[in-house]
Parts: C-alpha cells; sequence; structure tokens
C-alpha cells in the first residue's frame, strides 16, 4: 500500500487484506509456521493468565475449579505487543541487536510476561515459576491474584523500566533509556489510548533531542487497534493521510502495518521492521563515520490490528475481538455460564497447546530457537535493570566551592549561582553519565555556569543569532524543553537505565509533573521488595524562583504544594530537602548525587540572599538535619521564653529579623532559634528512617514552650508531620496561605503573616510571663508593619531598610 493516496473511511479498519508501506516476503513458510506458533504460545499464556490457575494444559474438561474467582487483567493489546517482540526477536539474532522493550498500553502485561516465560528469563529470575507445567500452573496463577504481581508491566517484571500504571510517558522513557547508550534500540509500544495524553504527544518531538552518534534509538510502534475501554481512539478513526502528515509532521518517518490475516501479517511486520532498524542503523554509521551531526527522520511504525486480535468475532450476537468488548476480561460471565466456559475452553484450545507445549509443559525446542540467548533476550537486558550499570559519580569535592569569609546574618551573597560551580564540576567529570533537565529555565534559574562544561543539546536548526548566548550544541549536557512532562520522562529513563541526573524546576509549575513522580516513587519503593532489582540514582528536583519571590508574577506563580505531594509518599524513597543558604545547598547537592533509589526534592531560591553558615557549620547542620543556631539566640544557659524555628531560605531571613525585634523591643526575653533543613527531621523516629525521638525533639524545640515556626510552604504540613509531638499544641505554623498578588516581597509575607512584624507579634502573643507588659510593643510593631506597607503601595518597592536587613551584632 503506498503511504498517501487514500483517506476514505474504510482504510480505518483493521480488517480485509493487509496492507503495508513496505513491500516484500522475507520469511519462507516454514519461519512464517514457526513464528505463527509462537505468537499461539504468548496467546495461550496471555489468555491463561487472565483466567486459569489448574488444569493450564488443558488435559482434562475445563471446570469453573480451575479458574480464578476473581478475573482480572487486559486482553486488548498483547496480541499486538507479543506479534511485534516476536518480530523483533528474529533481527536481534540476524543483526546481533540491544534491545530494549518498552510497553506503554495500560495494563498491558500479560505480552511482556508471556514473552519473558516463553524466553525462559522468567524461570531463571522465578524457579519456582519453571518451565513445566507446575511451573506454567504457579505463573498463571499469580497474575492478579493476592499475593502476586499486577497487571502493569511492575518492577517485578523482567526486563522493565516502565510500569505503564499511568498512561502518557513511554516515549519520553524509552528516549531517556537510550540517551549515551549508542548501541541500545529501544522498541516502544504506544497505545493508541496513551496517544491521546498530553505528555506523549509532546514527546514525540524528542527527536530533536537525539544525537545519531552518541545515542541510541527509540523505535516507536504506534498500536492502532481501534477502542479504549469502551470508546473508539481518536488516531484509530483519522484517515491514513491525515495520519501519516501528523507523523511526517512530528519528524518522523511512518510506516504502516495494517490489517487481520496472521500469515500475511507475519510477512509484513518482517519486512517492515527489518526496514527500520537497517535505516537505524545506516543512520548512526553515516553520524559517526562522519563525525557530523544532522538530524534523521527516525523510523517508527503505525500497528493496526484488530483489539483482542485471536478472540472469537463475536459472542452471543456481540462483537468481540476488534471491538472494546476485549479490552479487559473478554468473556466476564465464565463462572456462572456453562456455555461460555466451553466457549473459552474450545478458544484455548484452538491455539493448540499440544503443539507448543510438550507433556511436562515446556516449550518445544523448535520454537524456543525463536527466542535470541543471554542478554540478548529484551526481558534479559541489563539496562531493564538499570542499577546494574549504575556507578558512583565522580563529584568533585564540594568543599571547594564554600562560600568563604562568612558574617552569619550579614553577608549577601548568591546561593544558586555559586553551586552552579558545583553543578558545572559534575557535569565535566561525568560527560556520559550526568545530564541535566529542564523546561527552558536552566539560564533562568541561575545555573548558566554548567554551560561551560556542557551546552544545551539541539539537533533542530540552528541560526546565526543562536552564536549569541545561545548556548546550543549537537553534543550536549543539558536537556531543555517547554514541557515538564517530557524533561520529567528522559530524567526518569536516563536514572532507571543505570545513569544520573537532576531536574530544575520554577517551584509553581512542578505540580505538572506531581502524577509521574507518583509513579516514580511507587515503583522504587517496590524495587526494594524486589530482590535482583539493583538500586538506581535517586531522581534529584531542584527547586527554585520560589513562591517568596514570585511576588513580580503575581498569584498564578505561587504555590509550594509540591511539597504535599511528596510528603504523602512512602519514608522509605523521598527525600525533602530546604537548605537555608549557599553553604549548606552545597552539602545538600552533594549528599543528594550520592544517594540512591531516592527521590530528593531540594528547595533553594535563586536570588542572592543573606548567609549563615561557614561550610564546617554547614556540614554539621545538615548532618544533623535540623538544630538551634546559636549565635542568632541568646537563652544559653536559660530556658527559653519563646523558640522562633524556620524552615526555607526567605522565612529563615524573616525569622531571624522577628527574633532580632524581639531582641531590641523586649531583651529581657529569652529567643532560642532553630532550623530546619531536613523536613523530614521533624517526624517521630518511628515513622520516618531520617525521624528523631521525642526526647531529642523536647531538646531542641521544648515541651511546654510555644513554638513560633515560619514555613516555606503551606503551614498544615508542618502540623501534620509533628502530629503527637510533646507539647504540640503549643506549636504554631506561619507559612503561606494561598494569599497573593502582585506584590513586594514584604507584602506577600505579610499577606500570609510570615513576616518580620507578624511573627514578633505572635511570639509576645504567646509569651505568658509577658503578661500585658509587651503591649507599647506590640503597638509598635503594627504601627512598622503599616508603615513598611504603605512606602511599599507608594513607591512600588519595599523600604531600604526591609530589602538590604542585615542580623544586628550583638553588643
Amino acid at each position: 500500500m503506498a503511504p498517501t493516496g487514500e483517506s476514505d473511511s474504510d482504510n480505518i479498519s483493521a480488517y480485509g487484506a493487509t496492507r503495508s508501506t513496505v513491500k516484500g516476503q522475507p520469511l519462507d513458510a516454514e519461519e512464517v509456521r514457526k513464528m505463527d506458533a509462537y505468537f499461539r504460545a504468548s496467546m495461550y499464556l496471555c489468555l491463561g493468565m487472565l483466567y486459569m490457575r489448574d488444569n493450564v494444559l488443558l488435559k482434562e474438561p475445563l471446570k469453573v475449579e480451575h479458574l480464578k474467582a476473581r478475573l482480572l487483567g487486559h486482553w486488548g493489546s498483547d496480541a499486538g505487543q507479543s506479534f511485534t517482540w516476536l518480530h523483533m526477536n528474529r533481527l536481534i539474532k540476524k543483526y546481533d541487536l540491544d534491545v530494549l522493550f518498552v510497553s506503554g498500553p495500560g495494563h498491558g502485561a500479560p505480552a511482556v510476561l508471556s514473552q519473558s516465560y516463553l524466553e525462559g528469563v522468567y524461570s531463571e529470575v522465578y524457579p519456582d515459576k519453571s518451565e513445566d507445567e507446575k511451573g506454567m500452573q504457579r505463573f498463571f496463577k499469580q497474575f492478579s491474584f493476592p499475593g502476586g504481581i499486577g497487571s502493569h508491566a511492575t518492577p517485578e517484571t523482567p526486563g522493565s523500566i516502565h510500569e505503564g500504571g499511568e498512561l502518557g510517558y513511554s516515549i519520553s522513557h524509552a528516549f531517556g533509556s537510550v540517551f549515551d547508550h549508542p548501541n541500545l534500540i529501544t522498541l516502544t509500544m504506544v497505545g493508541d489510548g496513551e496517544s491521546e495524553t498530553g505528555p506523549l504527544a509532546t514527546s514525540w518531538h524528542s527527536t530533536k533531542f537525539l544525537n545519531p552518534r552518541t545515542d541510541g534509538a527509540v523505535l516507536p510502534v504506534l498500536h492502532l487497534n481501534g477502542y479504549k475501554i469502551n470508546n473508539p481512539t481518536v488516531l484509530a478513526r483519522i484517515s491514513h493521510d491525515e495520519l501519516r502528515s501528523l507523523f511526517v509532521g512530528y519528524g518522523w518517518t511512518p510506516y504502516f502495518v495494517e490489517g487481520h490475516d496472521r500469515e500475511s501479517m507475519h510477512q509484513a511486520m518482517a519486512a517492515t521492521l527489518e526496514q527500520c532498524v537497517v535505516e537505524i542503523k545506516k543512520i548512526q554509521k553515516q553520524a559517526r563515520e562522519s563525525k557530523k551531526e544532522f538530524r534523521p527522520r527516525w523510523p517508527m511504525i503505525v500497528l493496526r490490528s484488530p483489539k483482542g486480535w485471536s478472540a472469537p468475532r463475536e459472542v452471543d450476537g456481540k462483537l468481540l475481538e476488534g471491538y472494546w468488548r476485549s479490552h479487559q476480561i473478554p468473556i466476564t460471565d465464565v463462572l456462572t455460564n456453562p456455555a461460555h466456559l466451553k466457549l473459552l475452553e474450545s478458544w484455548m484450545k484452538s491455539y493448540k497447546p499440544e503443539e507448543l507445549f510438550d507433556q511436562d509443559g515446556k516449550l518445544i525446542g523448535e520454537l524456543k530457537g525463536l527466542a535470541p540467548k543471554g542478554n540478548s533476550r529484551m526481558s534479559a537486558n541489563p539496562v531493564g535493570n538499570g542499577g546494574m550499570l549504575r556507578r558512583p559519580l565522580q563529584l568533585p569535592d564540594f568543599r571547594d566551592y564554600a562560600l568563604k569569609d562568612i558574617d552569619p546574618g550579614v553577608s549577601v551573597r548568591g546561593s544558586m549561582t555559586n553551586m552552579s560551580k558545583y553543578l558545572r564540576d559534575v557535569v565535566k567529570e561525568n560527560m556520559t553519565t550526568f545530564r541535566v533537565f529542564g523546561p527552558d529555565e536552566t539560564e533562568s534559574n541561575k545555573l548558566a555556569e554548567i554551560y561551560k562544561a556542557g551546552k544545551k543539546v539541539w539537533l533542530g536548526d540552528y541560526f546565526e543569532e543562536d552564536k549569541d548566548g545561545g548556548n546550543l550544541a549537537y553534543e550536549g549536557r543539558v536537556m531543555e524543553i517547554l514541557s515538564e512532562h517530557t524533561c520529567e520522562g528522559w530524567l526518569e529513563g536516563y536514572v532507571l537505565s543505570g545513569r544520573h541526573g537532576m531536574l530544575n524546576s520554577y517551584e509553581p509549575f512542578i505540580h505538572v509533573i506531581d502524577s509521574m513522580v507518583n509513579q516514580h516513587c511507587k515503583w522504587i519503593e517496590k524495587c526494594l521488595e524486589v530482590e535482583w532489582r539493583a538500586k538506581v540514582a535517586s531522581l534529584n528536583i531542584l527547586l527554585t524562583a520560589t513562591v517568596w519571590r514570585q511576588d513580580h508574577n503575581g498569584f498564578t506563580h505561587q504555590d509550594p504544594g509540591f511539597l504535599d505531594v511528596v510528603a504523602n509518599k512512602s519514608p522509605e524513597v523521598v527525600r525533602i530537602y530546604l537548605p537555608p543558604d549557599g553553604n549548606t545547598l552545597l552539602s545538600v547537592m552533594d549528599h543528594c548525587f550520592r544517594s540512591v533509589n531516592y527521590v530528593n526534592v531540594i528547595v533553594a531560591d535563586k536570588q542572592e540572599h543573606i548567609q549563615f553558615l561557614s561550610m564546617d557549620e554547614a556540614i554539621e547542620h545538615c548532618t544533623k538535619g535540623l538544630g538551634i543556631w546559636d549565635w542568632a539566640s541568646n537563652d544559653q544557659g536559660h530556658e527559653p521564653d519563646v523558640v522562633m524555628a524556620a524552615c526555607g531560605d526567605v522565612p529563615t531571613h524573616e525569622a531571624l529579623a522577628a527574633t532580632a525585634l524581639l531582641n531590641e523591643h523586649l531583651p529581657q526575653l529569652k529567643v532560642r532559634f532553630v532550623n530546619v533543613v531536613d523536613l523530614f527531621r521533624l517526624i517521630n523516629e518511628k515513622d520516618h528512617p531520617h525521624g528523631m525521638s521525642d526526647r531529642k525533639w523536647k531538646a531542641v524545640f521544648t515541651d511546654d514552650k510555644p513554638i513560633i515556626f515560619n514555613f516555606h510552604s503551606y503551614p498544615w504540613l508542618i502540623h501534620r508531620l509533628t502530629y503527637k509531638r510533646p507539647g504540640q499544641h503549643n506549636l504554631h505554623v506561619r507559612g503561606y496561605k494561598e494569599k497573593g498578588n502582585i506584590d513586594t516581597p514584604f507584602e506577600l509575607a505579610v499577606r500570609n503573616q510570615t513576616d518580620r512584624y507578624s511573627l514578633a507579634i505572635d511570639a509576645i502573643d504567646r509569651v505568658g510571663s509577658l503578661g500585658n507588659t509587651a503591649s507599647h510593643v506590640r503597638e509598635k510593631l503594627i504601627n512598622q508593619q503599616l508603615a513598611a506597607k504603605q512606602e511599599a503601595f507608594d513607591n512600588g518597592l519595599d523600604a531600604e531598610y526591609i530589602r538590604n536587613w542585615k542580623y544586628p551584632k550583638k553588643a
């Protein structure tokens, strides 16, 4: 079939004569016979996983007691995925390829699991799921069964780096896996339901960031089987011309394989997949021999086959194969309908298991020989267990980048600008194992220093003006596209395949990837339970352009709530750090880059700020996670009257200013100043590995004194983390309360009661021993707050004594 010229409606159906862009019949009759037998074995295993718990080879008539009591799982995409997998096996053997398989369709695990079992990998990893009748019985029973495995390509699945629990990320994960893996091809099945998601739509542009000299290749197979759960899919209902134009517009070369008849479809898929592999190798050879980068139109495949391919076309006069009813359990009432039980038995027997497996339940030798050997099997590819490939980063000594000669509370420096020098050298020392990802914000986030070691990857067109600060390069280390989804997907794929990286983003818009981070957290937590899974590098997210310095952008840019999302995840896999200054930021970054199997979130503003700690003090503080700042306290040798606490750089600044006001106006008041850098240190040690005991809590915060806690994010998170702490009723948290506008920084703080005057007044109100003696001081602070607000309104700028405040020296 020609790739253009057909646009009438009948060309969108998978039924009818097989049509393909690439012509040819590369398989002889014997190869077709064997490959179709392998396909039947795959389908038999997929169907068995959905239904069976006993009598797995149908050696006796099928009875209800042979079935699972709850029928769970999905059938619709299994055939297309298995079909694609077995055809790639032929090419892996022919061309000695290194191939990873990524399964994008939701709940598509039966296809992947069946291939792993047929290849023998599953039995090697799980010896009780042996290649015999008893092992097959266990293999079937565990699927979507209590104590077993889920219906996605979960961490328990050999060769998987992509679970597919949430749709939209298969392509970005695939590209992440091939960056800096020059020999890897990641064969990626994209479900047509998945193709409707925003993240997936953007991720097609990843070819503009793939270097054919230094990276591997992604071979997407868009699997158009026509339906989602019970609706048609968009891309399956547009004309051939329109679909082809869409992918040509994205920059790909699409090849179509469409039909229903398996014999001719085997020939079409064999010819098409081989054409794609040959093109990929040709592109890479040209780039690597010429040493000239270019952006090719990489090949991709559009596979149109019936949903639930090989199921009965109709059941009781209602469509099954090729229709949405085949999406999940294709025949739902086999436990209560004897006629349908008999139909299921006939369907399973139609695959002729007696021709595929010997009497002991082992796949027969001629079919076993179709699969590659050893690590060439896709389900055994080491990239699918990326922690095996991970090597520690070569990290410079972060102490060499210290901000020196710090006068606590007085010195003003750029914490982020300074840290970028350290990050520059991290990049320099790890040019094939570390990348920085971000949505067009690296320069804005004061990290431009890293361009001296690795520029921005760009395979698109170049203009003359790009020489003026464009920082673009074919071979770079910084990955920027204005899609947080794609950046996060690339990073996840890069980390899961054995490398290291960091994403930097504006704090308010990191919410775009809330659910992606959720899914990654679930993945790495589950990996901790899978013995053979090696630990991967941590996923590091640096948040800047923070809420308290988004006054100029307004309310839309003010949202620190990502911390709440992360705090919901398992304490085994998440960490949150809010370094208050430049030296603590360096210490935290070094710690995060050395860690494994975490999602680390670091929150630090990009503007210049007052510095507080020397490098030695910063290391001590970060090691403890929180602590009393002696230089900012005056309760030495005494019980404090009030504890002023802070978490975050701007909140720390305002809390220190409040402390100074109390020292100035109420010098008799004993104030203890506490700073928190590791947020989870606040949790009880019984509930988090970084938590602290109640005894230590009392030693720092007391159990009977008011605590004024100035927090970077929403205040209720602190109350949640400190639930049932001694003296919890004394804890009064101030933070962002969803109040904002085009304000000055001070106005924004006042709106949310995190400014110095509000904090100092709060302390006065909470210290019972003051009685009514501080009323005049309280009134004075209110007047000063009002005057500062008025000056901001009048001049559009905070007063100089607000903007350039320094912590006063003690007498």
